[in-house]
């Protein structure tokens, strides 16, 4: 095992800042080399970062990402560009040779994920999604209930992205200066020119590890659909006024967007991305239905045979916490100081990227995982707009059914590892 990996870091805008200031630059077992980005002005803010959390400064480098991929040092590479770029400058670093980690979104069309599950095949190179919801602390206890036969056998699972990105995000630049007259968020051009469902992983990626998705088991088929495109035109008339530009774009996409998906083993899943309408909290609704119990985040609560019907619905999550919590989380609660953006779950799904290029293993969230969460956006779109339910391509090949053994150990998505030697904060235990 590696004491120390050597990363470059591209892409280091709103959430690429964001990571590198709460995870990367905090590990000291973590070096970064390098900095990419077309602007000089996040360059210098990343530097800032790095630097004053006591590392060296790194190289940056702002037009041309060859340069990084050029460069020996570099073991691994971290991707926190835009959804466009991402699966184009992935199948680069995988061909350098690179361990590759990518933030999440899906691809643009399914060519580009059969273009990465080739790449990777052809160079073994491992690739994986940063899909911190699978570390989450509510979707790793259903994990460990899965494990000790909670649930009985699964048989539905829900999940959603329900948060209000009007201000928060798709016009943020409008409302941060009103003298801008241009919106730069990437995602806006996504809502503008397409119709899909365009940020499952939050919801898909925990749910595809509870269903061993990949493992035994596979996605078979997907049915969308969409509803109308009214929310970001009232958002804009009523905030930029009725002759703002964005006041007069007819936006393709629908305001809420509903995925059924079949699995080989039987099981259905259910999505929701609801992102455009006025909503009172943000929710990942995610839950499990099994022949012996259940768990819902809507309701923060758990229910399992044996127990008294509830007449009144009240949460109960932290007597299921005390009896069910994953290993990982039992250790990050124990722990005074916590570390990470969204409860630490940033920070536990970059520790586990960074465990898996230390230890020369293949990642918890691999390459067949990472290209499937990637293809629902096109396969949604193509639903959506045929009316029709389409085939889920297995990108496996048939090894779904005798994969190889899971990597095991603290950061194991496929089934619940105990590992005391890995520590979640190297330098402070």
């Amino acid at each position: 095992m590696k004491e120390r990996i050597k990363v470059a870091y591209v892409g280091c805008g709103r959430r690429g800042y964001g990571v590198l200031n709460k995870c990367f630059s905090q590990m000291v077992d973590v070096d970064i080399v390098a900095i990419c980005d077309r602007f000089d002005s996040c360059l210098e803010k990343a530097k800032n970062i790095i630097v004053e959390h006591g590392k060296p400064a790194p190289a940056m480098i702002t037009k041309e990402y060859q340069d990084v991929l050029d460069n020996p040092e570099v073991e691994a590479v971290i991707l926190m560009t835009g959804w466009d770029e991402r699966p184009t400058m992935a199948k680069r670093a995988l061909l350098a040779g690179k361990y590759t980690a990518i933030e999440v979104g899906c691809s643009a069309t399914l060519e580009e994920c059969y273009d990465l599950i080739d790449t990777y095949e052809k160079t073994g190179v491992p690739l994986m999604m940063l899909e911190n919801c699978c570390y989450g602390r509510r979707e790793m206890m259903a994990l460990n209930m899965r494990d000790q036969g909670v649930f009985g056998e699964i048989v539905h699972c829900t999940g959603a992205y329900a948060h209000y990105l009007n201000k928060v995000e798709l016009f943020k630049d409008l409302h941060d200066d009103e003298s801008n007259t241009e919106v730069t968020h990437y995602r806006l051009k996504h809502y503008i020119e397409k119709n899909r469902e365009n940020y499952p992983t939050h919801a898909l990626g925990p749910i595809s590890k509870v269903l061993g998705l990949n493992r035994g088991n596979r996605m078979v088929s997907l049915m969308s659909v969409a509803s109308k495109a009214a929310g970001l035109k009232q958002y804009a008339r009523d905030n930029f006024g009725e002759d703002s530009k964005y006041a007069k774009i007819d936006y393709k996409q629908g305001d809420i967007i509903t995925t059924v998906i079949t699995c080989a083993n039987g099981e259905t899943i259910h999505l929701t991305l609801d992102t455009t309408l006025p909503r009172a909290y943000y929710s990942r609704n995610f839950g499990v239905r099994g022949t012996k119990g259940l768990y819902t985040e809507e309701r923060k609560m758990a229910w399992v045979e044996g127990m008294e019907e509830i007449e009144e619905v009240t949460s109960n999550e932290k007597e299921f916490y005390e009896k069910y919590d994953h290993p990982i989380h039992v250790e990050y609660e124990s722990l005074q100081e916590k570390r990470g953006g969204h409860g630490g779950l940033d920070w536990l799904v970059c520790r586990a990227f960074v465990e898996s290029v230390k230890n020369g293993t293949n990642t918890p969230i691999d390459a067949y995982d990472s290209v499937l969460w990637m293809a629902i956006g096109a396969l949604s779109e193509e639903s959506i707009r045929t009316g029709r339910s389409v085939e889920v391509p297995d990108f496996t090949r048939g090894k779904w059914e005798h994969r190889e053994p899971p990597v095991l150990g603290k950061y194991c998505l496929d089934r619940v590892c105990e590992d005391p030697d890995t520590k979640l904060f190297p330098d402070a235990q």
